[in-house]
């Protein structure tokens, strides 16, 4: 039996590969000689690297300016003429401790050093993947990192940050890398959130980077005068769906270069040849940390089941746990799905060996399959 190994990150205990090399364990102890493919998935976010990096991609790194002061050795992918960078590896959360000073100055310059980095490989491609961003710059860093500037009503510059776009008044760019022009560059979101507004960056995803009520209201009016400012410049209302992603970062380079906004699941497969290998299973297992209403919404385990029911393949699921109900799941082809809590004695033991309950909960799935064949 060829089967195809394919889950996305369990957030906070195993990344895709570690997920991928669980499940597989458990498989074993049922197929010793099954033919398994290990592919992590990925819905454009974090893991989107190394969804790339398992299917062959060249792993580079770059020293950049991180979300504040020090600077942070990123790591991106080269995949043909293609290059791959999350923000995250550059302006992530994960380099700040959340608070209201950090939530109003954090920038993503680092990542413009990034798509620097890309353009001097000689990349006609970049495929960018958003989330956990610790900025709500609308990418005026990365811009500026690329040969912008922007300026206040007195011709000085302003500081890096989001909270300093309130004073924005002109945007030169003059001084922008010209080899923008001759790349495209596709961004992968899973969101819908225009820029600004009570829908906008600053507002649904600012708590989570420290921003307090007052805060939010303050970056909300630095993104809409941003915008006004990109769309002054450029002609480009910049207000669109899936804008507000990563703290608004696809909204300068809408503006500004060749770029376009994918669904993030469906350009990560592509990347990485999924569907070729969908057609050379006859059963697929996926998973992430939590199947619940999220999944349903562009994430990736689901995604996945979808084209393997459209091909006729049977699938199943492991998760950290799952609130979705059996005809939930049952609806993407997912035949059978079993949680880490369903095989562990507690949660806490769960997400402390999570390896060891996902290799026992997919043996469980998968005998659940086969005593129903």
């Amino acid at each position: 039996m060829r089967i195809l190994i394919a889950p996305d990150k369990f957030k906070g205990t195993l990344t895709g590969a570690e997920a991928a090399a669980a499940i597989a364990a458990g498989v074993r102890r049922v197929l010793p000689d099954a033919d398994i493919t290990m592919q992590p998935i990925a819905d454009g976010g974090e893991g989107t690297l190394e969804a790339v990096l398992a299917a062959g991609g060249v792993r580079r790194q770059t020293r950049v300016r991180g979300p504040l002061a020090d600077s942070v050795d990123a790591p991106w992918a080269l995949t043909g003429s293609t290059a791959v960078i999350e923000t995250a590896r550059a302006s992530g959360l994960e380099f700040v401790t959340p608070s209201r000073a950090t939530a109003g100055s954090a920038h993503c310059y680092g990542s413009g050093e990034l798509l620097t980095a890309a353009l001097d490989a000689g990349t006609t491609e970049i495929v960018l993947g958003v989330g956990g961003s610790a900025m709500t710059d609308g990418g005026s860093g990365a811009l500026r990192a690329l040969g912008a500037k922007i300026l206040d009503d007195d011709g000085a510059e302003l500081p890096l940050g989001g909270l300093p776009l309130a004073r924005a008044a002109t945007l030169d760019l003059s001084g922008l890398d010209p080899r923008l022009h001759h790349v495209q560059l596709r961004i992968a979101v899973d969101v819908q959130n225009p820029l600004s507004g009570p829908d906008g960056a600053a507002h649904v995803f600012g708590a989570q980077k420290g921003a307090d009520a007052s805060l939010r209201t303050a970056l909300d009016a630095a993104l809409a005068r941003w915008a006004q400012l990109l769309q002054d410049t450029t002609g480009v209302d910049v207000q669109q769906p899936g804008a507000g992603a990563a703290g608004g970062f696809p909204a300068a380079f809408l503006a500004c270069m060749n770029a376009s906004l994918e669904p993030g699941f469906d350009l990560v497969a592509g990347l990485t040849g999924l569907d070729g290998k969908l057609a050379q299973a006859d059963l697929v297992l996926t998973g992430e940390g939590s199947l619940d209403a999220q999944s349903e919404f562009g994430k990736a385990p689901l995604g996945l089941a979808d084209r393997a029911r459209n091909l006729g393949l049977p699938v199943l699921a492991v998760a950290g746990r799952i609130t979705l109900s059996d005809a939930d799941l049952a609806a993407h082809g997912v035949l059978h799905a079993r949680s880490l809590a369903d095989t562990a004695p507690s949660i806490a033991a769960a997400m402390k060996s999570a390896s060891r309950y996902a290799a026992d909960a997919s043996e469980s799935v998968l005998r659940a399959l086969l005593s129903n064949s």
